[in-house]
């Protein structure tokens, strides 16, 4: 029996999702839940062979979520189903634990067939993910990027940290709020396992990152925006 929590913020997709599943033999549908918080929780007390999970939900994200069960509940494989298809995304999720990852929008039959899989302990992706990733790990290894633990996005933030710019001139520059900077930001932290701005500068200048930027400002180990 293989038995799927599913964890959606959207009540059509967990209805949806529990009428197919209910409707295959030899499937248990045990719950569905609503934000990250209660996918850990109900993850970690069902303890089911798939968590279905999404990106994007409140009570922290599905990348987050997924990383809190690799820790506490190792033995419930995750599969995502989202509609984030970009790297940042595809790559996070795989390093957080992720089995599988399939786009919403995909045949039933393919999000049975990845349940399937990711229940006997196989990753899956969507075509064209698979494509991407093989591209990725076939890629000569000193092409890798610099601090491969980062995300893209995530590099190009503690680029322009290690440049002197602070979380509101970064905010402005790439076209994002200064709280998702911020968010950036701690994650950056807590991959490259330092507490300050000033560690993090260090650890990116050893990685060659920091070159001049236009408008340059005096290299700081510190910001005026008071940003972590």
């Amino acid at each position: 029996m293989i038995r799927v929590l599913v964890a959606d913020d959207h009540s059509v997709v967990r209805e949806g999702l529990r009428a197919l599943i209910e409707g295959v033999r030899g499937y248990e549908f045990v719950g569905a839940v609503g934000t990250g918080k209660d996918a850990v929780r109900e993850g970690v007390l069902l303890r089911p062979s798939v968590l279905v999970m999404d990106i994007g939900m409140p009570g922290g994200s599905g990348i987050e979520a997924t990383r809190e069960i690799a820790r506490l509940a190792p033995d419930v494989r995750v599969l995502m189903l989202t509609m984030f298809d970009d790297d940042d995304s595809v790559f996070a999720a795989m390093r957080a634990g992720a089995l599988g990852y399939v786009l919403k929008g995909a045949d039933p039959d393919d999000i049975i067939r990845a349940i399937d899989t990711v229940a006997a302990n196989n990753a899956i992706f969507g075509p064209g993910l698979a494509q991407r990733l093989i591209a990725y790990l076939s890629a000569p290894r000193s092409s890798y990027p610099a601090l491969p633990s980062l995300t893209p996005r995530e590099r190009e933030v503690l680029d322009l940290i290690a440049s002197g710019l602070g979380n509101a001139t970064i905010a402005a520059r790439l076209g994002i709020s200064p709280n998702t900077i911020a968010n950036h930001t701690s994650n950056i932290f807590a991959k490259l396992q330092v507490t300050s701005r000033a560690e993090a500068i260090v650890q990116a200048r050893s990685a060659g990152l920091g070159m001049p930027h236009e408008g340059k400002q005096a290299q700081r180990m510190a910001t005026p925006d008071g940003a972590p």
